[in-house]
């Protein structure tokens, strides 16, 4: 099982790089891998663009990827979402720089070439000189295709892959159950925190459902906690479990009890959103609605890996963006509630900073991790990198196979759908 791996005749063979217990140390650095996984996964898989309350009113829009190719997420005035690639069809300049804001076109800064919020090319300095057979329908931006789920919007090149739905399958499921976060109301995304870090995109695609090394990389968060709340994330010896779920996602569910937010509503308020439950009441919401809030705020129990690029954590969306081989964008955004009440969204936003922001514990911890492995991996190229934790012990679940909640079992679910891709 850990018997060395001969990567000076590897050849970059998915079945030499990818087994079931074990993946190959190139994985993480080679140059040759990364440019082809941007060709046959990014390109030919759906990728998460932007969620649909980022671009709210007609004529909103914001930046975004698919893979490394710059994209523009907008709604045109007849409320449909487009997926465009941001260049020029002249000489290639991007037609956007700002991050997200309203417009109701998109102009070249070199040439002036003008674009409509549905990509189409309405107007040319001087068309005259290109000749009488030049075709401005013809010479739209490029356009991706474009699907949604539950406000999560996903595009991509490839024109004849299977619908969103089917390719999402079992993992519909757990977006349903992530998305009661909005206490009722429609989910909406918040701040977030952007950050770099030297290493592998696929590093990060293990990390949301290792559960692992949370006791030992996140034991300062923690130790940051009141008695009741450390007690709730102290959940390796709980009852729950790690889960493929098909085309690469899958679930790891950490705390149970939270999986579901409209069960069980009677139960005790957590200490730690007492104040915020009696301010609710003092501002005259219903015991009921009351409960359901301050039940959401704490977010759900579980971290839903979709692959490639996006994960639905706990309480936050968490995207990567494969810059080069051994730089990784990562964005973590917090979401909240459209429509409820402010002091609500003002509590999710401090435990989005307590862990995930900048000057919090799990964005920091994780990140000198995922670092530390990137530079590991330049030593001992023949080691493989393991990942069979628990496989011997895996059962049937309800989607695909099932393990103890530290398993290995989504990397593997991630791994083998890795290899499929990669072999078409």
């Amino acid at each position: 099982m850990n018997q060395l791996i001969d990567v000076k005749n590897i050849a970059l063979d998915p079945d030499q790089l990818v087994h079931n217990d074990k993946i190959a140390t190139p994985m993480y650095t080679s140059s040759e891998l990364f440019e082809q996984e941007q060709e046959k996964i990014f390109r030919n898989t759906w990728v998460w663009v932007a969620h649909t309350s980022e671009i709210p009113d007609k004529g909103s829009f914001k930046l975004s990827k698919v893979g490394r190719e710059p994209v523009i997420v907008v709604r045109d005035r007849k409320d449909n979402i487009h997926v465009m690639v941001n260049r020029c069809r002249h000489r290639a300049a991007t037609v956007c720089e700002v991050h997200k804001g309203k417009t109701s076109s998109f102009q070249c800064p070199y040439h002036g070439w003008g674009y409509g919020l549905d990509g189409s090319l309405r107007a040319l300095p001087n068309p005259e000189q290109y000749g009488d057979d030049f075709d401005k329908s013809q010479h739209g931006m490029l356009k991706l295709r474009v699907e949604s789920y539950q406000g999560m919007i996903f595009a991509t090149f490839n024109e004849s892959i299977e619908p969103l739905e089917d390719f999402l399958g079992a993992a519909k499921k757990w977006i349903d159950l992530f998305m009661k976060q909005g206490g009722g109301y429609p989910v909406k995304t918040l701040g977030e925190h952007q950050f770099s870090v030297p290493m592998n995109w696929k590093v990060q695609l293990e990390n949301t459902t290792d559960a692992y090394h949370f006791p030992i990389v996140h034991k300062s968060f923690l130790q940051s906690l009141d008695e009741e709340a450390e007690k709730t994330f102290t959940f390796l010896d709980g009852e729950g479990f790690v889960e493929d779920l098909g085309n690469g996602h899958s679930v790891m569910v950490m705390i149970p009890e939270l999986v579901d937010l409209e069960e069980d509503l009677d139960r005790k308020i957590p200490e730690r959103f007492a104040e915020l439950a009696q301010a609710l009441r003092d501002e005259g919401y219903p015991e009921d609605q009351v409960r359901r809030i301050a039940r959401a705020v704490g977010g759900s129990g579980f971290n839903l890996n979709l692959f490639p690029n996006v994960a639905c954590s706990m309480a936050f969306f968490r995207v990567l963006t494969p810059v080069a081989v051994d730089k990784t964008d990562i964005r973590h955004i917090a979401i909240g509630m459209e429509g409820g009440p402010d002091i609500a969204n003002r509590v999710r936003l401090r435990l989005h900073e307590h862990f995930q922001g900048p000057m919090g514990f799990g964005s920091p911890d994780d990140a000198e991790v995922w670092e530390r492995i990137q530079r590991g991996v330049d030593g001992g190229a023949e080691l493989p990198i393991l990942v069979n934790r628990g496989i011997e012990k895996e059962v049937p679940g309800e989607a695909g196979p099932r393990g103890h909640v530290s398993d290995e079992t989504g990397m593997r679910a991630a791994y083998a759908m890795w290899k499929r891709m990669m072999q078409e």
